[in-house]
């Protein structure tokens, strides 16, 4: 009743559906890990830019980098700015994560000595093209003190951007402390900070809006999805195997009945006289 079950054919079927249901539940696994890192991350964003600015010397060292744990931790630094160690940040975008541009780098020197970065906001290509060096702000002069969020140094692994080498003169593909105590000579405090205050007085460059932290995203509803579609392959499965037997079984009786033979036609006038 089932032999059909031995062909090739329902053999390659049915190791395809024994292969793809861990492969999906695997997949929902997957999205219900990553739901579960959105969520931790929001309550972490949430903590940290509810918490009282601390001065950056205590969460950053030279050298050394800024712990994941203190990422978006309110900072704040003192000191003046080193405007000949500015450089733009490349292809950056804009608030409304359309449109790219730059972000403006500028070492600031703290009173204690130390260098720390900051990122002091976005700016657009100077007449849209992005091979030009940009018209940036200039920094305050003299001595500031800036607030901003702590930010862990980008890398190529953790950011997915691409390190290009060889950009024209004052411009990086990374926000990396140890790159920029290569060009600075001396040594810079580990990540930087992602300025939020003061206000440029001309509103350039525009200050980073602070991360997302209300939106899960839909990763729990695609683990979900991936779940459904695992339990449907073997319910499908057995609907093949019913129609399939239904059908073979109809054929199968069919053969067995036979074709009903024709009815006789009617004998015509002349015919039956000649009988």
């Amino acid at each position: 009743m089932y032999r059909f079950l031995l062909s090739r054919q329902w053999v390659i079927l049915t190791l395809v559906g024994l292969v793809l249901i861990p492969v999906m539940v695997k997949l929902g696994y997957w999205q219900l890990h990553r739901h579960e890192h959105k969520v931790a991350q929001n309550a972490q964003i949430a903590k940290a830019l509810d918490a009282k600015p601390v001065p950056v010397t205590d969460l950053a060292k030279p050298g050394r980098d800024l712990p994941e744990a203190d990422r978006w931790h309110p900072v704040k630094a003192t000191g003046q700015y080193d405007t000949k160690g500015e450089v733009v940040v490349r292809n950056r975008t804009a608030a409304d994560e359309q449109t790219i541009g730059y972000y403006v780098l500028t070492p600031l020197r703290l009173t204690s000595g130390a260098t720390v970065l900051v990122n002091r906001g976005w700016i657009a290509p100077s007449g849209g093209a992005l091979t030009t060096f940009p018209d940036v702000p200039p920094a305050p002069m003299g001595t500031v003190t800036v607030t901003g969020r702590a930010i862990p140094d980008e890398t190529t692994a953790e950011s997915g951007i691409k390190d290009t080498k060889g950009l024209p003169d004052r411009q990086v593909m990374l926000i990396n402390s140890k790159q920029a105590a290569e060009r600075l000579h001396r040594p810079v405090l580990g990540g930087y900070i992602e300025q939020t205050a003061p206000e440029p007085k001309s509103g350039k460059p525009e200050l980073v809006p602070e991360p997302d932290h209300d939106s899960i995203g839909p990763h729990m509803a695609y683990a979900i999805q991936w779940w459904l579609f695992a339990a449907a392959v073997p319910v499908g499965w057995v609907i093949l195997v019913r129609r399939e037997r239904r059908d073979r079984a109809a054929a199968a009786a069919s053969e067995t009945a036979g074709t009903p033979a024709e009815p006789a036609e009617p004998a015509t006038p002349a015919a039956a006289a000649k009988d």
